[in-house]
């Protein structure tokens, strides 16, 4: 066998696998697990609903139409839209049977079986596709005759926003509480360590709804109530993180060049703990949105007439007693649980993800 020179050896190209980013890797694991991937498409399809609500939603989720109360699925409508008496007001639905349209007057069977009449010139709109409406109502009606799968998808709006932020909020607390523990150990560790405890000492929920009384009910306060409960598990996890991190090579450099703590910190440490700190927000999400149900469903949190699915619980929990329009709870009820595994799904997939070493 002829042997190769050695120059030869030295010119070949030899294949080299190209360097990747951690980021590259993890989602190429993540890729690899199917639940994860179905929480992840679930989790999108949520939120484009959510972004795109006002043009998904077949009607106005706070429209009342009295006569249409706790009307089954699929039920269709018919209503002519008389112009409000109030400007600037969206216009009066009147449901009827049947309409007239003669001498620039309408005569209307209205659904009662009453006869009414009206100029035609108080109709909302010029032509009839502008004031004669056919609604569909495809998880039929409330008991205010309002569209069930209006509320749903407004709702999703509601509880994904009030999630995001209260989250948002629990990130920033924990993450600067556990920081500064993990970097600065001695009595700021203690310090943070104990405030922590306090935090776990009292149930979660328990200190949601206490604190939502103390600051009263609305948006903002229900953010602010979910939020400053979430905190601590951030907080110990990047603690954790910070403890070993701050022993490594650069972290030394990085004293050795003399730049500041609060550089170090932001700027070398915590970027090399985001793995975990996604991980966690994830989870946090999930459990935002129960938070939030919780409140509206006692009343706390988001006030009507805006749409949550907490709220739309507790107005339909009361027919399963009844055993009649179960639709009215099981829908939101549903929507919650979707949206909760489905983040749950994702959670898991990049806690895998972002640790291979779970998989071995």
């Amino acid at each position: 066998m002829a042997e190769i020179p050695i120059k030869q050896l030295a010119e070949a190209e030899i294949p080299t696998e190209k360097s990747r980013s951690l980021w590259y890797y993890s989602w190429k694991r993540l890729r690899r697990n199917r639940l994860a991937m179905a929480g992840f498409y679930v989790t999108i399809l949520i939120i484009l609903i959510a972004i795109f609500a006002g043009v998904l939603a077949p009607q106005d989720p706070n429209l009342q139409i009295l006569e249409y109360t706790t009307k089954p699925s699929g039920f269709k409508g018919n209503v002519i839209l008389r112009t409000n008496d109030i400007p600037n007001q969206d216009p009066v639905p009147i449901p009827i049977q049947s309409f007239l349209v003669s001498n620039g007057e309408i005569t209307m069977i209205t659904d009662d079986g009453s006869t009414r009449k009206l100029p035609v010139s108080k109709l909302a709109g010029s032509s009839e596709s502008q004031w004669h409406k056919e609604p569909h109502f495809y998880l039929g009606t409330d008991r205010y005759g309002r569209d069930i799968l209006s509320r749903l998808v407004f709702g999703a709006r509601v509880s994904l926003t009030v999630a995001f932020f209260s989250e948002l909020l629990s990130i920033v607390i924990g993450v600067l509480f556990g920081a500064l523990a993990g970097f600065y150990r001695g009595w700021v560790d203690e310090s943070v360590s104990w405030l922590t405890n306090v935090f776990w000492s009292i149930p979660p929920i328990l200190l949601v709804i206490s604190i939502s009384i103390a600051l009263g009910l609305g948006f903002v306060q229900t953010v602010f109530a979910i939020g400053i409960t979430g905190w601590p598990d951030m907080a110990r996890i990047v603690r954790g993180q910070f403890f070993s991190l701050r022993e490594t090579e650069y972290v030394e450099a990085t004293r050795a060049l003399g730049l500041g703590n609060m550089r170090t910190i932001f700027r070398h440490i915590l970027p090399n703990a985001i793995g975990p700190i996604i991980v966690i927000a994830t989870a946090g999400f999930a459990t935002a949105i129960i938070y939030e149900a919780s409140l509206s469903f006692l009343g706390l949190g988001v006030q009507p007439p805006t749409s949550t699915w907490g709220q739309m619980i507790y107005d339909g929990y009361g027919y399963i007693a009844a055993g009649s329009n179960w639709g009215l709870t099981i829908y939101p009820a549903l929507a919650i649980m979707l949206a909760v595994f489905a983040f749950n799904l994702f959670g898991d997939g990049l806690r895998d993800a972002f640790d291979p070493k779970l998989n071995r």
